[in-house]
C-alpha cells in the first residue's frame, strides 16, 4: 500500500502569508502542518509516499527531503495547475497503480491521526473508503449521505446538505479509482473533483464505505483555522525548558515549551505556549496558546493567541492577539512625528488598528 499526499494548492485564503510561502509548511505549535500528515502515515505502516506539488515545490523538497527523517522513502510528482483532487490522482496513476492507497491532504490535521481507517481498509476491502465527521455547517463541504452501511450518493458543497457528515480530506482507493479519473469529466469550477469519481464508483456498484471519526480535525484553509488548530495541539503539549529563563521572569502553567536557544528576559509566558529555538522575549508577555517560531525577537510587546512565524521582530507593540504574522516580519512602535500609522502590505492583507 502507498500514500499520495497532496500539497500543491495555492492557499488563496491565507493570503498574503501564501505568497511566499506553502501552506502546508506554515507551523502548528512550531511544526509545519505537512509534518503532522507524514508522521499520520508513517503510524499506519506505510512506507511509500508521493507528494503532489505545484508553484511551491521547491519549498516542500527542502523541507521533507526524501522522507528519511520519517522513515519514508518520497516521490514527487508535479502538477502544473491545481485541476483538482481527482487530476491528482490521474496524474499520480504511474506511480500508485496498481497498488490500494490512502490520500491525503496536506493541510489536515486530524486529532486520532488515521491508522483505524487505513487498518478498517485494509480487513474490509472495499473499492473505496471515505472519511467522515459530523459538523455544523454541511454546505460548506463535501457531504455524504449514506444508506445501509454504505456511501449512497456525495455531493461538493450543497445548499440544502442531505445530511451532517462532511468528507474530511482522507480517502482509500483500490486501482478501480483511475478508470473513475480517467472517465469524469471537470465541473464548473474546470477541476476534476474527487466527489464525482467516487461516485462514478458508486453508480457502478462499486463497494464505497464510510468511515467516521469523532475526535476532532482541521482543514487549515483559513485563519481561524489555523489558531483553533494551533490551540487544540499547545494543549495537548507537555512542558519542556531547554532555553534560557532568567530569575525575573515567570513561566505559569506547565504547558509551556522553551527550545533550545531561546532566550527569555524578564517577562512573563503563561501556557500554552511554546517558543522555538534561538527566539528572544525580552521585557514581554506571552500568553495563551501562543507559537513563536525560531529567531525570532519580541520586546516590550503583548501577544496571547497568535502564530508568529520565524525571523520576525515585534518591538514597543502593546498587543497582539488572534494573529498570523509571517516569516521576516517587522512590527516595530514609531517614534516619528507627526504620529501615523505606516505600512508596507502585500495583497489580500488585513489590518485592525
Amino acid at each position: 500500500m502507498k500514500a499520495l499526499i497532496l500539497s500543491g494548492g495555492k492557499g488563496t485564503r491565507l493570503r498574503p502569508i501564501t505568497h511566499t510561502n506553502a501552506k502546508q509548511l506554515v507551523p502548528i505549535a512550531n511544526k509545519p502542518i505537512l509534518f503532522y500528515g507524514l508522521e499520520a502515515i508513517r503510524e499506519t505502516g506505510i512506507t511509500e509516499v508521493g507528494i503532489i506539488v505545484g508553484d511551491t515545490k521547491e519549498e516542500i523538497k527542502k523541507a521533507v527531503g526524501d522522507g528519511s527523517l520519517w522513515g519514508l522513502r518520497v516521490t514527487y510528482i508535479e502538477q502544473e495547475a491545481p485541476f483538482g483532487l481527482a487530476h491528482a490522482v490521474k496524474i499520480a496513476e504511474d506511480y500508485l497503480f496498481p497498488d490500494d492507497f490512502v490520500m491525503y491532504l496536506g493541510d489536515n490535521l486530524i486529532k486520532d491521526g488515521i491508522k483505524p481507517f487505513v487498518d478498517e481498509f485494509q480487513k474490509t476491502k472495499p473499492n473505496a473508503q471515505i472519511l467522515l465527521a459530523p459538523v455544523p455547517h454541511p454546505q460548506q463541504f463535501g457531504v455524504a449521505l449514506l444508506k445501509e452501511g454504505k456511501v449512497f450518493s456525495l455531493e461538493e458543497k450543497p445548499k440544502e446538505p442531505k445530511s451532517n457528515l462532511a468528507l474530511v480530506g482522507v480517502y482509500m482507493f483500490d486501482k478501480n479509482i483511475f478508470s473513475a479519473v480517467q472517465a469524469i469529466k471537470p465541473s464548473w469550477r474546470n477541476e476534476l473533483e474527487i466527489t464525482d469519481a467516487i461516485q462514478y464508483l458508486i453508480d457502478r456498484k462499486f463497494t464505497v464505505t464510510p468511515h467516521t471519526i469523532t475526535g476532532w480535525w482541521k482543514d487549515t484553509g483559513k485563519l481561524e483555522d489555523l489558531l483553533e488548530a494551533n490551540r487544540i495541539i499547545l494543549d495537548t503539549i507537555k512542558g519542556s525548558i531547554q532555553g534560557e529563563v532568567d530569575d525575573h521572569s515567570r513561566l505559569e502553567g506547565n504547558k509551556i515549551i522553551v527550545e533550545k536557544g531561546a532566550q527569555i528576559v524578564n517577562s512573563t509566558i503563561r501556557g500554552p505556549a511554546i517558543i522555538g529555538k534561538n527566539a528572544k522575549i525580552l521585557n514581554s508577555y506571552i500568553g495563551p496558546f501562543t507559537s513563536v517560531y525560531f529567531d525570532t525577537t519580541i520586546e516590550k510587546s503583548e501577544v496571547e493567541h497568535s502564530i508568529i512565524l520565524e525571523n520576525s521582530r515585534i518591538s514597543e507593540i502593546r498587543r497582539i492577539e488572534d494573529s498570523l504574522v509571517g516569516q521576516n516580519v517587522e512590527i516595530i512602535r514609531s517614534f516619528k512625528r507627526p504620529a501615523a500609522y505606516r505600512m508596507m502590505l502585500g495583497d489580500s492583507s488585513k489590518v485592525e488598528v
